[in-house]
C-alpha cells in the first residue's frame, strides 16, 4: 500500500506540471510513512488530496485559476438568485398613481388658467385677451422648470433607485399644488401674487419632471419582454384618469355653486383636494419594491455615480426622443387647455357643457392608450407611432372645419383628437426608456420627456391663442399642429426600433 501511494505521488509530479501543483505533490510523497494502524486512514486522505490537486491542475491547464472559478460560480449563483417582484396589481398602482396625480394637477391648473387666472392674478390688465395670454404664460413656467427637475431626480433615480426618488417627487409635486390653492389674488397683494404663483408652478414642474420617467421605469423594468409596451401603458393611463378627476370635479363644482362662485373661491377646491390623492400615492409607493432590473444592475456594480455626465454620449437619443414626442404635448394641450378657453370665450359654450364634451372624449384617450401599446408589442413602437403621427398631420388641416359652435362638431374634433392622442402617448412609456441603457435610463427618459414638454406643450396654449387673435385664425392652430407632426415624423424616421432590445443592459 505504501509503495502504491508513493508511486501515485511521483506520477502526479510528472502529470501536474504547474510549479504550485508539483510542490504539493512532492509534499504528499514525502509524508507517506504509514504505520499499520493508520495506513487506511492516510491512504484515504491522500486519495482526496490528489483528487483536489488533479482538479486544480486541469483548471490551470485551461488557463483559469481555481479560486477565480470558485468565485465566479458563486457570482453566477448569486446573479441567478430569484429577485422579488411586485405583483401586477402593485405595479399598476405604483406606476399609475403618481402620473394620475401629475395630470390631475396639470389639468386643474389648465382649467384655472383658461377660466379664472386672467381675472384673479392679472386684474390690472384691461385687455381680456392679453390677460388670458399672460395667464397661459404662467402655465408655461412649470415646463421651463422641468429640465432641472429631470436632471435632479434623474441623478438620484439612476444612483439611489427608482422607489426613493419617486416618493420625493410625489411629495414635491403635492405640496406645491396644495399651496396654489392657498394663494391670494392680485387685489390682495398686487404683483407679488403672480411671483408666488410662478414659484409654486415651478416647484410643481420640478416634482412633475421626476414623476413620469420613474413611473415608466417601475412599469417597464418589471415587465415581461413581450409585454413591455403594455406595461408601459400603466403610468400613461394616469393621464386620462387625472383628466377625468380634474374635469369631473370642476364640472361638479361649476354645476352646484355656479361660474361666479368658482371665480371667487371655488377654483381653490380642486388644488386643496389634491392632498387626498397625494396621501394615497405615498401609501402605495411606500409598499412597492425596487425594480428587479435596477437591483441586478446595482448588485453587478453597473449603476452610475455621475448619471448626467454618463448621459452625454447619448445626446442624439435625447434630441430624437424630444422631437418625436413634441407633437404629443402640442395635441395634448391644444385639446385639453386651449380648446376649453376658445370654446367658452370664442364660441360661446357654457363651461359645464364644454367640460362634459371633453370628459366624453377622454374615454377614447384611455382606450387607445392600451390599444396602441398592444400593437406596439406586436409590430413595434416605431410603426405605431409613425402611423399615428401621420394621421395627426392629416387631422390638423380639419381643425377650422370642426371648431365651430356645434356640439356635434366639437365632439367629433375632441374624440378624433383624443384617439390620436392615445396612439401617440401610449407607446412612449416603452420607447423613451428603451432609448437608454439602465445606468442612465431615468435621466435619459426623463430629460427627453420633459424637453418634449417644453418644445411641444409649454407654449402650445399661448401660441394657439396668439394665432387665433392674428390674421391666421383657427386655421393657424391647425398649421401649428401640422408642423409639429412633421418634425415628429422626421425624428421617428431616424429612431431605431427598440422592441427586441435587451432591457437589462
Amino acid at each position: 500500500m505504501d509503495c502504491l501511494f508513493r508511486f501515485a505521488g511521483q506520477r502526479a509530479i510528472l502529470v501536474f506540471r504547474h510549479s504550485d501543483v508539483r510542490e504539493r505533490s512532492r509534499w504528499a510523497t514525502s509524508h507517506f510513512s504509514f504505520s499499520s494502524r493508520c495506513q487506511f486512514r492516510c491512504a484515504l486522505a491522500v486519495i482526496v488530496r490528489l483528487s483536489i490537486m488533479r482538479t486544480a491542475a486541469l483548471g490551470l491547464f485551461c488557463g483559469h485559476n481555481w479560486e477565480e472559478k470558485t468565485t465566479m460560480s458563486a457570482s453566477v449563483s448569486a446573479a441567478t438568485k430569484p429577485v422579488k417582484k411586485d405583483s401586477v396589481p402593485e405595479i399598476i398602482a405604483a406606476s399609475m398613481v403618481g402620473t394620475a396625480i401629475e395630470f390631475y394637477d396639470n389639468y386643474c391648473y389648465s382649467i384655472a388658467a383658461a377660466s379664472y387666472f386672467g381675472a384673479i392674478f392679472f386684474a390690472n390688465v384691461t385687455n381680456p385677451a392679453l390677460a388670458q395670454i399672460m395667464a397661459f404664460t404662467t402655465f408655461a413656467v412649470s415646463f421651463l422648470a422641468r429640465p432641472f427637475g429631470s436632471m435632479l431626480f434623474g441623478h438620484f433615480g439612476d444612483k439611489m433607485g427608482r422607489k426613493k426618488t419617486l416618493v420625493i417627487a410625489l411629495l414635491t409635486m403635492g405640496i406645491a399644488t396644495f399651496l396654489v390653492g392657498c394663494l391670494p389674488g392680485y387685489e390682495q397683494v398686487g404683483g407679488v401674487s403672480v411671483i408666488i404663483l410662478c414659484v409654486c408652478r415651478a416647484c410643481q414642474g420640478v416634482g412633475l419632471a421626476g414623476e413620469w420617467s420613474g413611473a415608466a421605469l417601475v412599469a417597464t423594468e418589471n415587465a415581461p419582454a413581450a409585454k413591455r409596451a403594455l406595461y408601459g401603458s400603466f403610468p400613461n393611463l394616469g393621464a386620462p384618469i387625472g383628466f377625468f378627476c380634474a374635469y369631473g370635479l370642476n364640472l361638479l363644482l361649476t354645476t352646484h355653486i355656479g361660474q361666479e362662485q368658482m371665480g371667487a373661491w371655488g377654483w381653490r377646491i380642486p388644488f386643496l383636494a389634491s392632498v387626498i390623492l397625494v396621501a394615497i400615492g405615498l401609501y402605495v409607493r411606500a409598499r412597492m419594491s425596487e425594480t428587479p432590473v435596477f437591483k441586478q444592475a446595482s448588485e453587478e456594480k453597473r449603476t452610475s455615480k455621475h448619471p448626467l455626465r454618463d448621459l452625454l454620449p447619448y445626446w442624439k437619443e435625447v434630441v430624437l426622443g424630444t422631437l418625436a414626442m413634441g407633437v404629443t404635448y402640442t395635441l395634448f394641450y391644444v385639446l385639453g387647455t386651449w380648446s376649453l378657453s376658445y370654446g367658452v370665450k370664442g364660441l360661446g359654450f357654457q363651461q359645464s357643457e364644454y367640460l362634459l364634451l371633453q370628459m366624453v372624449s377622454v374615454v377614447f384617450f384611455a382606450i387607445f392608450i392600451v390599444v396602441s401599446c398592444v400593437y406596439a408589442d406586436k409590430v413595434g413602437r416605431k410603426k405605431v407611432l409613425f402611423v399615428t403621427t401621420a394621421a395627426t398631420f392629416v387631422f390638423s388641416f380639419f381643425t377650422p372645419f370642426l371648431l365651430v359652435h356645434s356640439a356635434s362638431h366639437i365632439l367629433i374634433f375632441l374624440c378624433i383628437g383624443f384617439v390620436l392622442m392615445g396612439g401617440l402617448f401610449g407607446p412612449c412609456g416603452a420607447y423613451l426608456p428603451e432609448l437608454f441603457p439602465v445606468h442612465v435610463r431615468y435621466s435619459g427618459a426623463g430629460l427627453s420627456y420633459n424637453l418634449a414638454a417644453i418644445f411641444g406643450g409649454a407654449f402650445a396654449p399661448t401660441i394657439a391663442q396668439a394665432l387665433v387673435n392674428s390674421k391666421f385664425g383657427v386655421a393657424g392652430v391647425g398649421w401649428y399642429m401640422a408642423v409639429m407632426a412633421a418634425v415628429a415624423l422626421l425624428a421617428l424616421f431616424l429612431i431605431k426600433e427598440s422592441k427586441d432590445k435587451d432591457y437589462t443592459l
